[in-house]
């Protein structure tokens, strides 16, 4: 809203709400089944299917919300400022918790590594190179959208890492300190990476 007022809200949701979906059905699912400790040969000898990773809570909840708006049910007051509480603690939680990985790991230890690099690289110059590739590719074939769309996506395909992700490696044994460093790299680098990316937006 700041960069682009009211009326990309609407283009912000659709991005927002592909975000979340793929996040919880296809990132969790990925990131759980690279846990170290889980014996994937056992797993294998049972072939049941493990509808906890393919349909996290979050992601059940996302759709029965859905669906809940789809059908217009009305939401009691006292219940809807609850989850409204509850929903915005989810951030600030996942912050403070990433501020005790960082303070246990010392910000000495704190430092530019390959694989934080490359995680960036990918994060603030593929991913949005992708999304405008593909819009041009959109833009000569007939399906043009938008320029305030097309900017609105663009800059939140470059948005910093979730802040949720150092949770969801602790979740499944991974290495936290990883998550945690691309998370607060990826979070300081974006006041940088906005406002080259609005100067680039100006030529598309």
């Amino acid at each position: 809203m700041t960069l682009f007022g009211d009326k990309a809200m609407s283009y912000f949701l659709i991005y927002y709400i592909v975000n979340t979906v793929s996040t919880w059905a296809f990132g969790v699912f990925l990131i759980q089944n690279d846990d170290p400790t889980v014996d994937k040969s056992a797993q294998k000898k049972h072939n049941k299917i493990n509808w906890k990773k393919i349909l996290p809570m979050p992601l059940v909840g996302f759709i029965v919300a859905i669906v809940w708006m789809l059908l217009s049910i009305p939401v009691p007051n006292f219940l809807g400022q609850t989850l409204n509480y509850v929903g915005s603690l989810v951030t600030p939680l996942s912050l403070i918790y990433i501020g005790i990985v960082l303070y246990n790991a010392s910000l000495k230890n704190f430092h530019f590594e390959r694989d934080s690099v490359l995680a960036l690289i990918g994060r603030f110059i593929l991913s949005p190179l992708v999304l405008i590739i593909l819009i041009k590719i959109g833009a000569s074939t007939g399906f043009s959208m938008p320029s305030l769309m097309s900017q609105t996506l663009v800059v939140q395909s470059a948005t910093p890492m979730l802040a949720v992700l150092p949770i969801l490696a602790n979740e499944a044994h991974g290495d936290v300190k990883y998550a945690t460093d691309v998370v607060v790299m990826s979070t300081v680098l974006f006041i940088v990476v906005v406002p080259i990316l609005m100067t680039i937006l100006q030529f598309i």
